[in-house]
């Protein structure tokens, strides 16, 4: 399983302004883009949705930024990257076949953003030994145990070493 860049910045982010010397002053995303050495305007569409989400707090104007809406401790690992991540289809037969009527109760059911594609009469969906593949549903057991553990850990749970990060994004 490998998270995107979006994601990674995402989280990134959320650390550079959890150990903000004084977190509730305003940064910017030129000086988040900058400590990392990422680029500018991806990491303002990252941003953009992370304010969407509730994750951070933007202020406009002349002396603008962004800072954390919510406490680390109140910021779930797991949550968050299913709130982010496109999906989660780790081979073309994770795409889960269902009706339409039945796609909700689906995604409702497993919590997590699995593409869901329409059934076509007599027409095969990617793999032909998908319907009768065993390897999905250890994939999906898989994917569950992964949001398991995030879900046991908050970002504050991943700055105990706080004054060490603060030392190497603000020099």
């Amino acid at each position: 399983m490998r998270l995107t860049n979006y994601s990674d910045y995402a989280l990134r982010s959320l650390i550079y302004l959890a150990v903000r010397p004084d977190p509730s002053l305003l940064a910017n995303i030129s000086d988040i883009a900058d400590s990392y050495g990422i680029s500018k305007s991806h990491l303002t569409k990252i941003i953009h949705q992370l304010g969407q989400l509730g994750y951070i707090e933007s202020v406009r104007g002349k002396n603008g930024g962004i800072r954390l809406a919510r406490a680390p401790k109140d910021i779930n690992l797991g949550v968050l990257i299913k709130q982010i991540e496109p999906d989660f289809n780790l081979v073309e037969c994770f795409a889960v076949p269902v009706s339409h009527n039945d796609s909700e109760q689906c995604a409702h059911q497993t919590d997590l953003p699995v593409i869901f594609i329409e059934e076509k009469k007599n027409k095969s969906l990617g793999c032909v030994i998908s319907p009768a593949c065993q390897l999905k549903s250890v994939f999906f057991e898989a994917l569950t145990a992964f949001f398991n553990v995030l879900e046991r850990y908050t970002l504050a749970d991943i700055l105990n070493n706080e004054d060490e990060l603060a030392t190497l994004l603000f020099r």
